[in-house]
């Protein structure tokens, strides 16, 4: 039953890292890497490690896509004001 539970989450993994590539606008990427980052903790959770999959669901799903959003706000705003001062 675990090896089941461990092969469903890495092919969960696997599944949210690939749509993490293949997505190309950056703030849907960052969304995608969040459900990344809970598919992890999940995993690190099946595979026994409580601690890992504690710093993984914060790390990997609240602080990384927070800070890409953030910058990618930052750096459409300055493009804005770009193309307004032409």
């Amino acid at each position: 039953m675990a090896d089941a539970l461990i092969l469903i989450a890495l092919l969960f993994v696997a599944v949210t890292a690939t749509a993490a590539v293949a997505v190309r606008d950056p703030a849907r990427q960052a969304l995608v890497l969040a459900v990344l980052g809970l598919t992890l903790a999940v995993l690190f959770t099946v595979l026994q490690a409580p601690d890992v999959a504690l710093s993984q669901l914060a790390v990997g799903s609240a602080f990384t896509p927070l800070l890409i959003l953030l910058s990618v706000r930052k750096v459409r705003r300055r493009g804005r004001r770009k193309e307004g001062a032409r």
